[in-house]
C-alpha cells in the first residue's frame, strides 16, 4: 500500500504542477490541506501554486488548514473520468451524507478555485483507496 500511495503522489503532483489552469491563476495558492479517504488519509503542502509535498502518512499531530472527510467509496466516485450526479464536484458532494468539510474553510474558500480544479484532477490520476 504504501508503494501505492507514493506513486499515486507522484502522479497527482506532476498532473498538479503541469496544470495550465493552476498556472495561470495559482501564484498566491499556498495552504495546506487533508484528504480523508477513510482508508487513506493524504495531506497536501501547497506553495505559491505548486505542491511543495504530499504527506501519505500523516500522524495525528501533522497540521493542516483544512480537511474534506468521506467515504472511501465516495472518493472512487469522485475520480470516476465522469462522476455520478452528487460526486460531480465538491458543493453538490458535500449533500453527501459521508462528506464533511472541516477546519479553516476561509482558507479553502481564498483558495476555492485552485482547490477544485486539483481535485477534479483525481479524474486523471484516480484515488489511491
Amino acid at each position: 500500500m504504501a508503494t501505492e500511495m507514493k506513486s499515486w503522489a507522484i502522479k497527482f503532483k506532476n498532473l498538479s504542477d503541469s496544470d495550465k489552469t493552476i498556472a495561470a491563476m495559482a501564484k498566491y495558492y499556498t495552504c495546506t490541506y487533508m484528504w480523508d479517504m477513510g482508508e487513506a488519509k493524504i495531506i497536501v503542502e501547497m506553495l505559491d501554486g505548486k505542491v511543495r509535498h504530499i504527506n501519505t502518512d500523516p500522524q495525528p499531530l501533522d497540521g493542516y488548514d483544512f480537511a474534506l472527510r468521506a467515504s472511501a467509496q465516495t472518493w472512487r466516485e469522485f475520480s470516476r473520468p465522469i462522476p455520478r450526479p452528487m460526486f460531480h464536484g465538491i458543493w453538490a458532494a458535500s449533500f453527501r451524507k459521508d462528506l464533511k468539510l472541516e477546519g479553516n474553510i476561509l482558507v479553502m474558500m481564498q483558495n476555492l478555485r485552485n482547490f477544485t480544479v486539483q481535485f477534479e484532477l483525481l479524474r486523471k490520476c484516480g484515488v489511491p483507496v
